[in-house]
C-alpha cells in the first residue's frame, strides 16, 4: 500500500521562510517523520487560519497533503505556543538556539522520536520560572547523544585507559577526553610537524567532568539541582560549544545573539542563578 496522500502529525516549527507574497515554507520537526518542509499557503495573509500555528517556537497539530516537491499544510491547530518564551527576550533567544541546533544537526526525513521528545520537554522546561543555562547544556549533551555524537567521558580516546580524577583534555576532533599522557603526545607531534590545528584539546577540570558524566545519565529534574558557579558554567559551555562547532564547522547565528545578550549585561541573563 502506498503512502496516503493526506496525513496528520504533531510538530515543532523550527523556522519559516517567505514564499511569494502570501505563502510560507515552514520547517517542522515531527515524532514520526523527523524533519520535513511544507508550504503553508496564505499564512502571510492577515486573517489566515494558519498564521500563528506555523510560527517558530510553536508546537502544533498539522494536517498535510502530499505535494510533488513539498507537502502542503492544509489545516493546523496550536498545541502549545510557548508564550512564556516569546514574552521574555532571554528565553526566546534560548528557544531559537535550540531550534537552530535541531535544524542544523538533522536532515529531512528519518524518524528520531527521542530527539523530538527531548526538544519538546526542554522547551517546556525553559518556559518554567527560574530556568537557567543548565537547560541549554543538558539539551546540547543529549542532542549529541541522540544523533550519534555522544562524547566519550570515561575512557581516554587515545589509549582507552580509564580516566583518572585529574585534569584531562577534551578533543573535539576525537569526540572525547585524552588523558594527560596522550594529550602530551599529541602536543609533541603537533610541535614536531608544525601542524596548525584550530581545535586543540582543552583542559577539563575534575569538577566539570563529574557534572558532564552525571548529566549524561540523569533526567533534567536531577540535572537542574546541580549548583554551578560562574567559572564552571563557562567551562561546560566552552567544552560543548567547541565540540558542536567542530561537528558543524561553523558557529550558529542564534548562539552569536545569545553571546551579544550576555555581553550587553542583559537583565534576562540567569546563567549563574540556582534553580
Amino acid at each position: 500500500m502506498g503512502t496516503p496522500r493526506n496525513f496528520q502529525t504533531q510538530g515543532i516549527i523550527l523556522k519559516q521562510t517567505k514564499l511569494g507574497e502570501f505563502d510560507k515554507i515552514v520547517t517542522i520537526y515531527t515524532p514520526e517523520y523527523g524533519k520535513l518542509r511544507a508550504v503553508a499557503k496564505g499564512a502571510c495573509r492577515p486573517r489566515s487560519k494558519l498564521g500563528g500555528n506555523v510560527e517558530p517556537l510553536t508546537h502544533s497539530l498539522l494536517f498535510l497533503a502530499r505535494g510533488r516537491n513539498l507537502d502542503i499544510v492544509t489545516e493546523s491547530q496550536t498545541m502549545n505556543g510557548f508564550l512564556a518564551l516569546k514574552s521574555d527576550l532571554w528565553r526566546m533567544a534560548c528557544g531559537l538556539y535550540l531550534l537552530e541546533l535541531v535544524d542544523c544537526f538533522t536532515a529531512e526525513g528519518g524518524e528520531n522520536r527521542p530527539l523530538f521528545d527531548l526538544l519538546l520537554d526542554i522547551l517546556n522546561r525553559l518556559s518554567e520560572p527560574g530556568s537557567n543555562e543548565t537547560v541549554l547544556r543538558y539539551f546540547e549533551l543529549h542532542l549529541l547523544q541522540h544523533l550519534g555524537y555522544r562524547p566519550q567521558l570515561r575512557r581516554c580516546v587515545g589509549c582507552d585507559s580509564r580516566l583518572k580524577a585529574v585534569v584531562n583534555f577534551f578533543s573535539p576532533g576525537k569526540g572525547g577526553l585524552l588523558c594527560p599522557d596522550c594529550n602530551a603526545e599529541e602536543a609533541g607531534r603537533d610541535e614536531q610537524t608544525k601542524a596548525i590545528r584550530s581545535n586543540l584539546p582543552l583542559p577539563l577540570s575534575v569538577e566539570a567532568l563529574k557534572v558532564l558524566r552525571l548529566w549524561q545519565r540523569c533526567d533534567y529534574a536531577t540535572a537542574r539541582r546541580i549548583r554551578l558557579h560562574a567559572e564552571l558554567s563557562r567551562e561546560l559551555e566552552r567544552t560543548l560549544h567547541d565540540y558542536i562547532e567542530y561537528i558543524l564547522q561553523r558557529e550558529l547565528k542564534s548562539l552569536t545573539w545569545l553571546k551579544e545578550l550576555r555581553g550587553g549585561n542583559c537583565r534576562y541573563l540567569r546563567a549563574t542563578h540556582s534553580t
